[in-house]
């Protein structure tokens, strides 16, 4: 196992409004988890994803399964 700590990026995607998140995607394939936490407050908690759920996560995004 490694000691990597996380790489945390917003989308490219992200307008500067604040309501935005942030994942360390490198933690994926050392630890089998992908990071998520709020932007706006970087030492607050941090949620866990294994990598499944969050490429199924992903996958539905891009497929518009989440719209309004």
């Amino acid at each position: 196992m490694t000691n990597e700590l996380p790489r945390w990026f917003k989308s490219s995607y992200s307008e500067n409004g604040g309501a935005c998140v942030e994942v360390a995607a490198n933690l994926a394939a050392a630890y089998d988890t992908v990071p998520v936490r709020d932007s706006k407050d970087p030492y607050g908690p941090t949620l866990a994803f294994d990598t499944t759920a969050w490429t199924a996560f992903v996958a539905g995004v891009k497929a518009g399964d989440f719209t309004a």
